[in-house]
């Protein structure tokens, strides 16, 4: 009876503590802007990436995407940390070659045309101390509107011949940055 009542109260004991530790932390809210990761190739059950991007996904809430990503300025890619973009293999942005490795990677929006930037630069809050003296690579591309509007800011990849391309959406504004493999 004395075995079974000291178990008995060293279990509750232990399931006490055990409570109490767990009840203690205390827990964020959701960010506002959430982080993402894409990646490519797309489906998680192919662990041998190419390349792979984390970054935050600000929502529009009635806002413009200008006044967001401002024209001419290099904007952080999404929202809070820049965006960093990871490359498991060589691979071109333009005629650029890219080695493996994380890269800083920002965009800086046009009228016409963005350009997409590839820097050495990492753990980097915004965009603020964006440092174009460590630009790996450059590349301009067009811009175009899209007929939907997506709300939330939103990178996916997909694949054509030799290029693995990075689309890119907020709003009506679409661009496709292509990488050469």
């Amino acid at each position: 009876m004395k075995k079974t009542t000291f178990i008995a109260t060293c279990a509750l004991a232990f399931t006490t503590l055990l409570s109490v530790n767990v009840t203690a932390q205390d827990f964020p809210e959701l960010d506002k802007s959430p982080m993402d990761v894409a990646a490519f190739p797309t489906s998680y059950k192919d662990a041998n990436k190419l390349v792979k991007i984390t970054y935050s996904r600000p929502q529009l809430k009635d806002r413009e995407v200008s006044k967001l990503a401002p024209m001419d300025k290099v904007w952080r890619v999404g929202a809070n940390e820049a965006a960093e973009i990871s490359f498991y293999k060589e691979i071109k942005l333009g005629k650029t070659t890219i080695k493996p490795g994380t890269y800083t990677f920002y965009l800086i929006p046009g009228e016409k045309e963005w350009t997409a930037i590839i820097n050495a630069d990492v753990n980097v809050w915004g965009s603020y101390f964006y440092n174009e003296a460590n630009d790996v690579a450059r590349l301009t591309v067009p811009v175009k509107k899209g007929d939907a509007v997506v709300e939330a800011f939103s990178i996916v990849f997909d694949e054509n011949k030799e290029n693995v391309n990075m689309h890119i959406g907020w709003g009506n504004t679409r661009l496709v940055v292509p990488f050469t493999k």
